[in-house]
């Protein structure tokens, strides 16, 4: 790893503010075109945008372009065709960061839409089109905001996004697993190079892979994104510090666990359109990774116009340690909370004591209670699922039900602070549930604290409906349940309502399939009720 000061400068530099001296700029020239991953916004406030691309060898996503930066030039304008420029800029694609480029343009007007592209000698990008958000006291009429998660390359063909292109969104926000760290097993559809993710060379191969994806590239570019992971951005069911070590599938050595999560921090910012602020507060631990392990801070809070706040949380980062495995292996597992004392401890977090409380110091804002929508967007279901029929319980030890305790405090922080109309976004099950957010999950006349819904994957597989209608039963708290359908969720919020569609494709192993509209929901402001439309 580079030393601290170094990085920064780097950082600094691919931001696109020229604080390196002149001699660390250079020029390499290129016989074929070096952005075949594209390009990408995100992290969008009222007068600023991240915009990301990152240079590669042509033909290859493993070949190196060297040592040597290279001077990427950026522009800004009102029109596809460049003739009304806003802003232009160079920034400096470092070896050390594998050639990316985060520029964070800032000076922009609020809630206008802009066209971006890069330049390196006669090479021009595609062409990207982002927005700037609302000012946070600003009167807004409507927002259309898209969830998906969990994209596995072998799975399927990610069309979804293709047809997502269509929803004339504002922004999407994308809830984890956007790479999956080991090889294919026994797809007839495509496989991963590379074979199991170690390194962070193997971390830049794969993210290039999904990158090169055109259907993935053409949503990017439609607008700006907002980003958070789970844990294939890593490894398996790993929980903050800790290991989801297999030792009948993933290879690696569970004693060089921080090292590798430190890799996947590191590739995961150079892919993503996030500010150089993530990265810059775990500089510390990059350099010292086997010691401690690195930080990245990705939790963030976003204001749209007085409409809408949104939040994007952690839920692998620093969550504690899954319990009651059998012979206390890592990872995840369904078991019987009854049996595991541990299962209550009121000391566990699935967000760690920090994000528990600035997300508490969060709600406890006046905005917070004056805001149309707080939309709350995390990886996992979030309401309680059983599924054992009838007496006891079988329930998952890796999502909010193994950290019921933190779950509550957070319901519990959703009322005292009164947080208005909260909805909570999630992903990982590879499953649509709708459900409502309960106050007690053990009381079925407990209150509604707010709604959710947690959306299918883009392709990673699920098991099917065969018992779907029997869980539904047994939680009653969920209205809505489809372990089948693969695709992505449309939430459109005005003052008065919210309204969530579902879309799915017939089938991720056709490249042509069609979407379609799978069921769609209809929540009042101010009612935390979910309706069918």
């Amino acid at each position: 790893m580079q030393n601290r000061r170094h990085l920064l400068q780097l950082l600094c530099a691919g931001a696109g503010t020229l604080c390196l001296p002149r001699s660390a700029w250079s020029q390499t020239r290129f016989t074929s075109n070096p952005f075949t991953l594209g390009v990408a916004s995100g992290s969008p406030l009222h007068d600023s945008v991240v915009l990301w691309t990152r240079l590669i060898a042509p033909d290859s996503l493993n070949l190196s372009l060297g040592s040597d930066p290279v001077t990427v030039r950026w522009e800004v304008a009102h029109d596809e065709k460049f003739t009304r420029l806003v802003q232009n800029g160079q920034a400096l694609a470092s070896h050390e960061l594998a050639h990316s480029v985060h520029v964070e343009v800032a000076g922009l007007d609020a809630d206008r839409w802009y066209f971006y592209r890069f330049r390196v000698g006669e090479f021009v990008s595609p062409l990207g089109r982002t927005r700037t958000f609302p000012k946070p006291e600003a009167r807004v009429g409507r927002l259309r905001l898209g969830y998906a998660s969990c994209q596995k390359w072998e799975d399927g063909y990610f069309t979804a996004w293709r047809h997502m292109r269509d929803e004339n969104l504002d922004v999407v926000m994308f809830l984890g697993d956007y790479i999956y760290e080991y090889p294919a097993k026994n797809s007839k559809i495509r496989t991963p190079s590379g074979g199991w993710v170690l390194s962070l060379d193997d971390y830049r191969q794969r993210y290039a892979l999904y990158k090169s994806d055109a259907d993935l590239q053409a949503m990017h570019a439609a607008c700006p994104w907002l980003m958070t992971w789970d844990d294939h951005e890593v490894q398996n069911d790993y929980a903050g510090l800790q290991t989801g070590y297999s030792s009948d599938s993933d290879p690696a050595e569970p004693a060089n666990f921080l090292a590798r999560r430190a890799a996947a921090y590191q590739a995961y910012y150079e892919h993503m359109p996030i500010r150089a602020s993530v990265l810059t507060q775990g500089l510390a631990g990059l350099v010292n990774a086997s010691q401690k392990g690195a930080e990245m801070r990705i939790f963030t809070h976003l204001q749209y116009g007085q409409l809408a706040s949104l939040y994007l949380l952690d839920a692998r980062q620093y969550k504690d340690p899954q319990v009651c495995n059998t012979g206390d292996a890592p990872g995840s597992s369904r078991l019987n909370p009854a049996t595991c004392p541990q299962w209550i401890d009121p000391k566990r977090s699935l967000l760690g004591a920090q994000q528990e409380q600035w997300l508490n110091d969060e709600f406890s804002s006046t905005r917070s209670r004056n805001t149309g929508w707080n939309v709350l967007g995390q990886q996992s279901l979030f309401g309680q699922r059983d599924f054992k029929v009838g007496p006891g319980q079988t329930l998952w030890n890796d999502g909010w039900d193994g950290y019921s305790a933190a779950r509550t405090r957070l319901t519990d922080s959703l009322r005292k602070n009164q947080v208005a109309n909260p909805v909570l976004l999630g992903g990982d099950v590879h499953e649509n549930w709708v459900g409502h957010v309960k106050a007690d999950y053990s009381d079925p006349g407990s209150a509604s604290v707010g709604v959710e819904f947690c959306g299918t994957s883009i392709t990673s597989r699920s098991g099917g409906n065969a018992k779907t209608a029997e869980r539904l039963a047994e939680n009653p708290h969920f209205l809505f349940a489809d372990a089948q359908r693969k695709g992505y969720g449309v939430v459109e919020l005005t003052p008065r309502q919210l309204t969530t569609t579902l879309r799915v494709v017939d089938n991720v192993t056709s490249r042509d399939t069609r979407i379609e509209t799978l069921a769609s929901f209809v929540v009042q402001s101010g009612r935390p009720l979910i309706e069918r439309a």
